[in-house]
């Protein structure tokens, strides 16, 4: 399978506004297709620290094993939460187009001897959609750059009921508008999907950078948005730092 995700762009001025972009050193291609986009967030049991160290060692080889032999069905990220978040320890982000192939990797991972000590804490499924930001001259609309920055911020989206009684209209100008605040921090790449069907949240948000200070700027800004007041608060918030899947499953411990 060639490997693209949809890059939504706006192009204004000094800069673009970029969703969902793309890593350096994948170049194969696709059609323009919905690509599914999937979130897990997993915690480790104690147990696995008990663990004599020769065990782990040859339990981290088979689950990078069954990990990297799923690399031509998806673009694969990997991330670290230990000492950031106290509910899980490890994230993959994972984009295709087969919602069978997400389950299957899945259930081969839980297969494995160190599979057995993982727990899912939070599992999101989302797609990517042509949105407003799509500039429609564009004969490059449709590359991708992902994990190309250190920290990766994600939150689930839900809205409260007067979103829904708004126009499609109306509710694109209020998404365009936080985007452009966005548009403020360069260093900060903004992904956004639908996750509206699969779950009661209608997007899945994140945020790509080096500079965490940065994004608390810009989380702090986005609070005064139209939009975000429309926005339930109370959804859980993950840090992932952005590390090599044996560097994530060497930090379990």
């Amino acid at each position: 399978m060639t490997n693209e995700i949809l890059q939504f762009q706006k192009e204004t001025g000094d800069g673009q506004l970029r969703l969902v972009p793309e890593r350096s050193d994948v170049e194969r291609e696709m059609a323009v297709e919905k690509q599914f986009v999937n979130f897990m967030f997993l915690r480790i049991n104690p147990d696995w620290r008990k663990l004599d160290p020769e065990a782990k060692k040859v339990y981290k080889g088979e689950f990078a094993r069954v990990f990297e032999s799923f690399r031509d069905d998806f673009l694969l990220f990997t991330y670290s939460l230990v000492g950031f978040d106290s509910k899980a320890d490890l994230m993959i982000w994972r984009v295709g187009t087969s919602l069978d192939l997400v389950q299957e990797m899945t259930a081969k991972l839980y297969r494995t001897n160190l599979g057995s000590f993982l727990e899912t804490v939070d599992n999101y499924l989302s797609v990517t959609k042509k949105m407003m930001f799509v500039d429609a001259s564009s004969d490059d609309r449709q590359r991708v750059t992902a994990g190309t920055s250190k920290y990766h911020f994600f939150y689930p989206s839900a809205k409260h009921k007067d979103w829904f009684d708004m126009t499609v209209d109306e509710r694109d100008a209020l998404i365009e508008e936080n985007f452009m605040v966005g548009k403020k921090f360069p260093n900060i790449k903004i992904h956004l999907t639908h996750a509206f069907g699969f779950t009661d949240n209608e997007y899945l948000i994140s945020f790509e950078t080096d500079e965490p200070r940065d994004f608390l700027a810009l989380a702090e800004e986005l609070r005064q948005t139209p939009a975000s007041k429309l926005t339930l608060r109370g959804m859980p918030v993950y840090t992932c730092r952005q590390r090599s899947l044996m560097e994530s499953l060497d930090a379990l411990g």
